[in-house]
């Protein structure tokens, strides 16, 4: 017997299983280059929004609707004697992330997994449990994979079939004590525009929780906060064969600019609480080069120390290529969700609970990246995150369990108990 956590995460995992297989299939990467153009950014974040809608109406939840701007939104009115005032939100994201191929994803299920080595049928990928610690720890469970050359798209559609596996069965169990659920699910998270173009006043909750986390039992209520740097660098251009003492090639300084980066701030060389620099994009010519980094810390003041180090960075190497020229344009992604939830303990103290009622041991710890609670909480509305049981995002390699996804749905039910009752 697979180790589900539960009766009712048992229950709930056929019903799970069946929609995030097709939530997967949909194409629905964002596409950084729409920020600020269109949202959603592709089209296949509307295709997905469309058949949620369609599914929340089946389910029985009456107002459920699409906007202009991708986001889908439904109610499910309280019930089982809960008082009628108390309104709650559970949200995740449509999008997957542009980082890996996302187009036709195949997803298989891994039965009784047996704890050795998963090789995928495309692209010789491999999941080595010797690397993956987290799938380690999973033998007997179902995996869930994609064939090896996509990503699968469990960040967050994981999160999306998670929350609508629970909204339809509470819709099935009126009995079950609940408030008023306000459910949302939101475009182009992934690069970072996921939440600034939700209605709060007309979304009415008083609090919220993304199902955007990972591992078995987390609730987190810390992000890190979220600088975007973009450096373009010009230099003077001119006909290779003539180039003697008048190029200045743009790419070659970007490219020192780069390696002068401490090493030791990279993200392959940080972990716990530590921030970095990560550049992740470098485009160009001899003319002019850009160089796109994200960076991240806990702390608001080392943030912006990271944002001095990486221009005083190009500043010096500018200085020593004559003709050679820069500027750099910083932009807030997101802050750290903690300040704003900070008054208000007893969200995070249900989930807590709720984490508990399922039979598991609540993990708290601070997220190296962020999610839509960061900006939401920033916003006004609390919102702390809580695991979907998936693992290895942004990669071929992602996989998820169905145990512990049915587990995160469960928690789903329980919390909206205890919204209900506590």
């Amino acid at each position: 017997m697979p180790p589900f956590t539960s009766a009712l995460a048992e229950a709930l995992a056929p019903d799970l299983l069946a929609r995030f297989d097709r939530y997967v299939r949909v194409a629905t990467q964002s596409d950084r280059t729409g920020l600020g153009v269109r949202s959603p950014t592709t089209p296949g974040q509307l295709e997905l929004g469309r058949l949620l809608v369609d599914e929340l109406l089946d389910i029985g939840l009456a107002d459920a609707t699409l906007d202009d701007n991708g986001y889908v939104t439904a109610t499910l009115p309280a019930s089982g004697g809960s008082a009628q005032d108390v309104v709650i939100g559970f949200i995740s994201h449509v999008d997957t992330s542009p980082d890996a191929p996302g187009d036709g994803v195949v997803p298989i299920v891994h039965r009784d997994y047996d704890g050795g080595r998963i090789t995928l049928p495309r692209n010789g990928t491999v999941l080595d449990p010797a690397s993956e610690a987290e799938l380690a720890a999973k033998t007997g469970h179902d995996i869930v994979t994609a064939s090896g050359d996509t990503l699968l798209g469990a960040d967050d559609k994981a999160g999306v079939a998670e929350i609508m596996a629970a909204v339809a069965h509470l819709q099935a169990h009126p009995e079950l004590p609940r408030p008023t659920l306000r459910v949302c699910f939101t475009p182009d998270e992934e690069i970072g525009a996921g939440a600034g173009l939700l209605d709060l006043e007309r979304f009415g909750a008083r609090c919220a929780y993304t199902m955007d986390g990972s591992s078995l039992g987390e609730i987190q209520d810390e992000t890190f906060s979220a600088l975007e740097a973009t450096l373009s660098v010009t230099g003077v251009d001119v006909h290779p064969g003539f180039a003697k003492d008048v190029l200045v090639n743009a790419a070659t300084v970007a490219a020192r600019i780069v390696a002068a980066l401490p090493a030791e701030l990279t993200p392959e060389r940080t972990s716990g609480r530590e921030g970095f620099v990560h550049v992740f994009s470098v485009t160009g010519d001899a003319t002019r080069t850009t160089v796109s980094a994200i960076l991240r810390d806990f702390d608001d003041a080392l943030l912006a120390g990271h944002a001095d180090l990486l221009r005083a960075t190009a500043q010096r190497v500018v200085d020593a290529t004559p003709g050679a020229s820069f500027t750099m344009d910083v932009v807030e992604q997101y802050p750290n969700m903690r300040k704003h939830l900070e008054p208000f303990p007893e969200i995070v103290e249900h989930a807590i609970a709720a984490i508990r009622a399922e039979g598991l041991e609540p993990l708290s710890e601070p997220i190296r990246g962020g999610t839509d609670g960061s900006q939401l909480s920033a916003r006004g509305l609390p919102t702390p995150n809580v695991f979907t049981g998936g693992h290895a995002y942004h990669s071929v390699r992602e996989w998820a369990s169905l145990q512990d996804m049915a587990a995160a749905s469960a928690v789903v039910v329980r919390l909206a108990g205890e919204w209900a009752t506590g």
